[in-house]
């Protein structure tokens, strides 16, 4: 009996405080100007120590084209690219895709993925961070605590490259 009591107590200490999902929406605004580009888009989270301890997403070009490969033109992306961006072999599984329409796009992470695994207990910022040629830049933040133990959700609104950015951990 004392065995069984104990291998439950154990066992409820090893389960994770919270399972959740981190949920980061960002939409990119229709711009009305003569030489549109879609924009470059990196979405990342940074500790209490401005340094970025995970990539979530980064939207390129990735083809080739007459001009060169994307990857030449993410130095653009210029906070993301000194945090992390230089140090990665890209493209990374799971975290790379190709630049996205005028539109809402949604970034889904589970707590249970390596992206996120390595995070300690703390504060941190979501940063999201866009560049668009013949554009502009922009970079949004909006801090959280992890892990999560309840349902926690921010914003943030973007003026020019960026449209509202909402994270939500559930």
């Amino acid at each position: 009996m004392r065995a069984k009591v104990l291998f439950a107590v154990t066992g409820l200490l090893t389960l994770p405080a919270y399972a959740a999902e981190l949920e980061v929406t960002v939409e990119i605004p229709k711009l009305n100007v003569a030489e549109y580009h879609r924009p470059y888009v990196a979405v990342w989270i940074e500790g209490a120590d401005s340094k970025a301890v995970a990539d979530l997403a980064v939207w390129y070009q990735m083809k080739d084209t007459a001009e060169g490969h994307g990857t030449k033109w993410l130095p653009d992306l210029r906070q993301w690219w000194r945090k992390s961006g230089r140090n990665l072999d890209l493209p990374v599984d799971g975290v790379t895709g190709p630049t996205r329409p005028v539109g809402k796009h949604v970034v889904k992470v589970d707590s249970g993925s390596p992206r996120l695994a390595k995070l300690q207990a703390g504060q941190y910022t979501l940063v999201v961070e866009a560049v668009r040629e013949v554009g502009g830049r922009e970079l949004l933040k909006i801090p959280f605590n992890w892990p999560a133990k309840g349902s926690q959700t921010g914003k943030a609104q973007g003026s020019s490259e960026l449209g509202a950015v909402s994270l939500s951990i559930k």
